[in-house]
Protein backbone atom coordinates (compact mmCIF):
# COMPACT_ATOMS: atom_id res chain seq x y z
CA UNK A 1 0.00 0.00 0.00
CA UNK A 2 1.47 3.23 -0.79
CA UNK A 3 1.37 5.79 1.81
CA UNK A 4 1.23 9.31 1.88
CA UNK A 5 1.80 11.79 5.15
CA UNK A 6 -0.29 15.52 4.46
CA UNK A 7 1.91 17.62 6.76
CA UNK A 8 5.28 16.14 8.78
CA UNK A 9 5.38 17.58 11.94
CA UNK A 10 5.90 15.77 15.38
CA UNK A 11 2.70 13.27 14.50
CA UNK A 12 3.24 13.20 10.53
CA UNK A 13 6.73 12.75 10.83
CA UNK A 14 6.40 9.87 13.62
CA UNK A 15 3.92 7.75 11.61
CA UNK A 16 6.37 8.40 8.29
CA UNK A 17 9.08 7.48 10.24
CA UNK A 18 8.17 4.35 11.97
CA UNK A 19 6.30 3.13 8.42
CA UNK A 20 9.43 3.74 6.38
CA UNK A 21 11.92 1.97 8.99
CA UNK A 22 9.48 -1.32 8.41
CA UNK A 23 9.78 -1.21 4.61
CA UNK A 24 6.77 0.30 3.65
CA UNK A 25 5.92 2.70 0.95
CA UNK A 26 5.66 6.40 1.69
CA UNK A 27 5.97 9.70 0.96
CA UNK A 28 5.74 12.85 2.51
CA UNK A 29 4.45 16.38 1.92
CA UNK A 30 5.84 19.35 4.04
CA UNK A 31 7.06 22.82 3.26
CA UNK A 32 9.57 25.44 3.88
CA UNK A 33 12.82 25.06 5.25
CA UNK A 34 11.70 21.47 7.02
CA UNK A 35 11.23 20.22 3.83
CA UNK A 36 14.59 21.66 2.49
CA UNK A 37 16.04 19.20 5.39
CA UNK A 38 14.63 16.23 5.09
CA UNK A 39 15.28 16.70 1.22
CA UNK A 40 18.95 17.06 1.72
CA UNK A 41 19.53 14.84 4.65
CA UNK A 42 16.61 12.52 5.18
CA UNK A 43 14.25 12.81 7.91
CA UNK A 44 16.15 12.58 10.82
CA UNK A 45 14.11 10.30 14.04
CA UNK A 46 14.99 10.35 17.70
CA UNK A 47 12.88 8.09 19.54
CA UNK A 48 12.53 6.49 22.70
CA UNK A 49 10.79 3.36 20.86
CA UNK A 50 13.15 3.34 17.74
CA UNK A 51 16.50 5.27 18.56
CA UNK A 52 18.36 7.16 16.42
CA UNK A 53 17.72 6.81 12.59
CA UNK A 54 18.49 9.32 8.87
CA UNK A 55 14.95 8.15 6.39
CA UNK A 56 15.28 9.20 2.65
CA UNK A 57 11.76 9.66 2.78
CA UNK A 58 10.38 11.05 -0.89
CA UNK A 59 9.39 14.43 -0.05
CA UNK A 60 7.22 17.12 -1.89
CA UNK A 61 5.15 20.23 -1.31
CA UNK A 62 1.19 19.61 -1.47
CA UNK A 63 1.43 21.65 -5.05
CA UNK A 64 4.84 19.24 -6.29
CA UNK A 65 3.13 16.09 -5.48
CA UNK A 66 1.54 14.44 -8.66
CA UNK A 67 1.03 10.42 -7.47
CA UNK A 68 -2.04 8.71 -6.12
CA UNK A 69 -1.61 7.28 -2.38
CA UNK A 70 -3.86 4.41 -1.10
CA UNK A 71 -4.21 5.67 2.24
CA UNK A 72 -3.62 9.45 2.76
CA UNK A 73 -2.98 10.23 6.69
CA UNK A 74 -3.50 13.99 7.63
CA UNK A 75 -1.55 15.43 10.56
CA UNK A 76 -1.61 18.66 9.65
CA UNK A 77 -3.24 21.29 12.66
CA UNK A 78 -6.99 22.19 12.74
CA UNK A 79 -6.74 25.88 11.42
CA UNK A 80 -5.02 24.11 8.29
CA UNK A 81 -7.29 21.88 6.48
CA UNK A 82 -8.83 24.19 4.22
CA UNK A 83 -5.52 24.19 2.72
CA UNK A 84 -4.63 20.12 1.75
CA UNK A 85 -8.02 19.65 0.17
CA UNK A 86 -6.97 19.94 -3.43
CA UNK A 87 -4.24 17.46 -2.30
CA UNK A 88 -6.39 15.28 -0.95
CA UNK A 89 -8.57 15.41 -4.13
CA UNK A 90 -5.73 15.14 -6.61
CA UNK A 91 -3.82 12.19 -4.86
CA UNK A 92 -6.71 9.84 -4.18
CA UNK A 93 -7.88 7.17 -6.68
CA UNK A 94 -11.70 4.88 -6.34
CA UNK A 95 -10.00 3.18 -3.54
CA UNK A 96 -8.23 5.43 -1.13
CA UNK A 97 -9.07 5.83 2.05
CA UNK A 98 -7.82 9.62 4.33
CA UNK A 99 -7.76 9.48 8.12
CA UNK A 100 -7.13 12.57 9.90
CA UNK A 101 -5.64 12.14 13.17
CA UNK A 102 -5.85 15.69 14.16
CA UNK A 103 -6.49 17.23 17.77
CA UNK A 104 -9.77 19.02 16.70
CA UNK A 105 -12.88 16.83 17.58
CA UNK A 106 -15.21 16.48 13.92
CA UNK A 107 -12.58 16.39 11.78
CA UNK A 108 -13.30 13.54 9.65
CA UNK A 109 -17.04 14.65 9.11
CA UNK A 110 -15.33 18.06 8.13
CA UNK A 111 -13.24 16.63 5.27
CA UNK A 112 -15.26 14.71 4.18
CA UNK A 113 -17.74 17.66 3.28
CA UNK A 114 -15.01 19.25 1.86
CA UNK A 115 -14.02 16.43 -0.30
CA UNK A 116 -17.53 14.80 -1.00
CA UNK A 117 -16.03 12.18 -3.60
CA UNK A 118 -13.55 10.60 -1.75
CA UNK A 119 -13.69 7.95 1.55
CA UNK A 120 -12.87 9.90 4.60
CA UNK A 121 -12.55 8.02 7.95
CA UNK A 122 -11.44 9.19 11.55
CA UNK A 123 -8.52 9.00 13.57
CA UNK A 124 -6.67 10.13 17.06
CA UNK A 125 -3.36 9.54 18.04
CA UNK A 126 -1.88 9.28 21.74
CA UNK A 127 2.15 10.53 21.23
CA UNK A 128 4.14 12.86 22.13
CA UNK A 129 6.20 13.55 18.87
CA UNK A 130 7.58 17.04 17.94
CA UNK A 131 9.58 19.18 15.23
CA UNK A 132 12.84 19.03 17.02
CA UNK A 133 15.15 20.86 14.17
CA UNK A 134 14.95 21.06 10.53
CA UNK A 135 14.20 18.16 9.15
CA UNK A 136 14.24 16.28 12.77
CA UNK A 137 11.42 14.71 14.64
CA UNK A 138 11.26 13.91 18.47
CA UNK A 139 9.00 10.99 19.88
CA UNK A 140 9.29 10.71 23.39
CA UNK A 141 8.12 7.80 25.49
CA UNK A 142 7.11 4.80 25.49
CA UNK A 143 2.99 5.65 23.83
CA UNK A 144 2.17 5.57 20.42
CA UNK A 145 -1.37 4.42 19.76
CA UNK A 146 -3.20 5.29 16.75
CA UNK A 147 -7.10 4.69 16.46
CA UNK A 148 -9.07 5.02 13.91
CA UNK A 149 -12.43 4.16 12.01
CA UNK A 150 -15.36 4.78 9.94
CA UNK A 151 -17.89 7.24 10.79
CA UNK A 152 -22.08 5.81 10.57
CA UNK A 153 -22.71 5.93 7.15
CA UNK A 154 -19.16 5.88 6.02
CA UNK A 155 -19.00 2.48 4.12
CA UNK A 156 -15.42 1.15 3.67
CA UNK A 157 -14.40 -2.48 3.42
CA UNK A 158 -12.44 -4.58 6.94
CA UNK A 159 -9.93 -5.87 5.23
CA UNK A 160 -9.14 -2.72 3.87
CA UNK A 161 -8.72 -1.24 7.19
CA UNK A 162 -7.02 -4.44 8.57
CA UNK A 163 -5.02 -3.64 5.57
CA UNK A 164 -3.73 -0.90 7.34
CA UNK A 165 -3.98 -1.86 10.70
CA UNK A 166 -0.98 -4.23 9.91
CA UNK A 167 1.05 -2.43 8.35
CA UNK A 168 1.25 0.03 11.25
CA UNK A 169 1.25 -3.06 13.78
CA UNK A 170 4.40 -4.26 11.61
CA UNK A 171 5.95 -0.41 12.04
CA UNK A 172 5.69 -0.75 15.74
CA UNK A 173 2.65 1.88 15.94
CA UNK A 174 0.06 0.11 18.64
CA UNK A 175 -3.05 0.57 15.87
CA UNK A 176 -6.42 -0.26 16.56
CA UNK A 177 -9.75 0.07 14.90
CA UNK A 178 -12.33 1.70 16.56
CA UNK A 179 -16.27 0.48 16.54
CA UNK A 180 -17.55 3.84 17.93
CA UNK A 181 -14.81 6.51 16.40
CA UNK A 182 -16.92 9.49 17.10
CA UNK A 183 -16.51 8.63 20.62
CA UNK A 184 -12.73 7.81 20.38
CA UNK A 185 -11.69 11.11 18.41
CA UNK A 186 -14.16 13.05 21.31
CA UNK A 187 -12.49 11.00 24.00
CA UNK A 188 -9.19 12.75 22.51
CA UNK A 189 -10.41 15.88 22.12
CA UNK A 190 -11.19 16.07 25.59
CA UNK A 191 -7.96 14.70 26.65
CA UNK A 192 -5.62 16.85 24.88
CA UNK A 193 -8.05 19.99 25.65
CA UNK A 194 -7.32 18.92 29.13
CA UNK A 195 -3.39 18.40 28.83
CA UNK A 196 -2.87 21.83 26.65
CA UNK A 197 -4.72 23.96 27.95
CA UNK A 198 -3.24 23.17 31.45
CA UNK A 199 0.26 23.27 30.09
CA UNK A 200 -0.27 26.84 28.66
CA UNK A 201 -2.24 28.18 31.24
CA UNK A 202 0.65 27.62 33.95
CA UNK A 203 3.53 27.49 31.25
CA UNK A 204 4.76 23.88 32.63
CA UNK A 205 5.54 20.72 31.31
CA UNK A 206 3.65 17.57 32.01
CA UNK A 207 5.69 16.12 35.04
CA UNK A 208 3.91 19.38 37.24
CA UNK A 209 0.28 17.49 36.38
CA UNK A 210 1.66 14.80 37.62
CA UNK A 211 1.83 16.11 40.75
CA UNK A 212 -0.86 16.98 43.26
CA UNK A 213 -2.10 20.70 43.51
CA UNK A 214 -3.77 23.31 41.45
CA UNK A 215 -1.88 22.06 38.35
CA UNK A 216 -3.17 18.76 38.52
CA UNK A 217 -6.98 20.01 40.13
CA UNK A 218 -6.96 22.06 36.75
CA UNK A 219 -6.36 19.28 34.44
CA UNK A 220 -9.15 17.41 36.22
CA UNK A 221 -11.51 19.86 36.33
CA UNK A 222 -11.09 20.45 32.66
CA UNK A 223 -11.43 16.46 32.11
CA UNK A 224 -14.92 16.35 34.44
CA UNK A 225 -16.07 19.70 32.32
CA UNK A 226 -15.52 17.99 29.18
CA UNK A 227 -16.91 14.64 30.56
CA UNK A 228 -19.76 16.32 31.43
CA UNK A 229 -20.10 17.96 27.98
CA UNK A 230 -19.80 14.31 26.01
CA UNK A 231 -22.79 12.65 28.30
CA UNK A 232 -24.74 15.47 27.33
CA UNK A 233 -23.91 15.25 23.78
CA UNK A 234 -25.18 11.33 24.23
CA UNK A 235 -21.73 9.83 23.72
CA UNK A 236 -21.00 7.00 25.45
CA UNK A 237 -18.32 7.73 27.20
CA UNK A 238 -16.75 5.40 30.05
CA UNK A 239 -17.37 6.47 33.44
CA UNK A 240 -14.04 6.21 34.47
CA UNK A 241 -12.88 8.97 31.95
CA UNK A 242 -11.32 11.28 33.73
CA UNK A 243 -9.59 8.85 35.72
CA UNK A 244 -7.89 7.27 32.00
CA UNK A 245 -6.96 10.74 31.43
CA UNK A 246 -5.47 11.00 34.65
CA UNK A 247 -2.96 8.00 33.76
CA UNK A 248 -2.37 8.55 30.44
CA UNK A 249 -1.16 12.29 31.44
CA UNK A 250 0.94 10.10 34.67
CA UNK A 251 2.83 7.78 31.53
CA UNK A 252 3.66 10.69 29.48
CA UNK A 253 7.68 11.88 30.07
CA UNK A 254 7.50 14.88 32.65
CA UNK A 255 9.28 17.00 30.21
CA UNK A 256 6.87 16.78 27.38
CA UNK A 257 4.69 19.44 26.63
CA UNK A 258 1.72 19.75 24.35
CA UNK A 259 2.20 21.03 20.38
CA UNK A 260 -0.35 24.05 21.71
CA UNK A 261 1.58 25.11 24.45
CA UNK A 262 4.96 24.92 21.76
CA UNK A 263 3.61 27.28 19.44
CA UNK A 264 2.11 29.66 22.14
CA UNK A 265 5.73 30.26 23.19
CA UNK A 266 7.37 30.58 20.13
CA UNK A 267 4.66 32.86 18.94
CA UNK A 268 3.04 30.86 16.39
CA UNK A 269 -0.33 30.32 15.37
CA UNK A 270 -1.92 27.85 17.63
CA UNK A 271 -4.82 25.53 18.06
CA UNK A 272 -6.05 27.11 21.03
CA UNK A 273 -9.53 27.90 19.03
CA UNK A 274 -10.07 24.26 18.60
CA UNK A 275 -8.49 22.99 21.75
CA UNK A 276 -10.39 25.73 24.04
CA UNK A 277 -12.77 28.11 22.88
CA UNK A 278 -14.75 25.40 20.76
CA UNK A 279 -15.03 23.31 23.70
CA UNK A 280 -16.66 26.22 25.29
CA UNK A 281 -19.09 27.22 22.77
CA UNK A 282 -19.92 23.59 22.52
CA UNK A 283 -20.54 23.35 26.25
CA UNK A 284 -22.27 26.45 26.81
CA UNK A 285 -24.83 25.05 23.45
CA UNK A 286 -25.40 22.63 25.83
CA UNK A 287 -26.34 24.28 29.32
CA UNK A 288 -22.72 22.93 30.74
CA UNK A 289 -21.18 24.44 33.87
CA UNK A 290 -17.68 24.78 32.63
CA UNK A 291 -15.93 26.73 35.68
CA UNK A 292 -12.73 25.26 35.16
CA UNK A 293 -12.45 26.66 31.60
CA UNK A 294 -13.81 29.68 32.01
CA UNK A 295 -10.79 30.55 34.27
CA UNK A 296 -8.46 29.37 31.85
CA UNK A 297 -9.98 31.16 29.13
CA UNK A 298 -9.32 34.68 30.43
CA UNK A 299 -5.76 34.49 30.03
CA UNK A 300 -6.13 33.90 26.07
CA UNK A 301 -9.36 35.40 25.39
CA UNK A 302 -7.01 37.92 23.02
CA UNK A 303 -6.42 35.21 20.99
CA UNK A 304 -9.84 33.50 20.24
CA UNK A 305 -10.71 33.99 16.59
Amino acid sequence: MKYLIAGTGGVGGSIAAFLSLAGKDVTCIARGEHLAAMREHGLRLHSDLKGEHTLPIPSYTAEEYTGKADVIFVCVKGYSVGSITDLIQRASHEGTIVIPILNVYGTGPRIQRLVPGVTVLDGCIYIVGFVSGKGEITQMGRIFRLVFGAHRGTIVSRETMEAVQRDLLESGIKAEISDDINRDTFVKWSFISAMAVTGAYYDVPMGEVQKSGPVRDTFTGLSQESYALGCKLGIPLPSNHVENCLRIIDNLDPESTASMQKDMARGHESEVQGLLFDMITAAEAEGIDIPTYRMVAEKFNKLRN
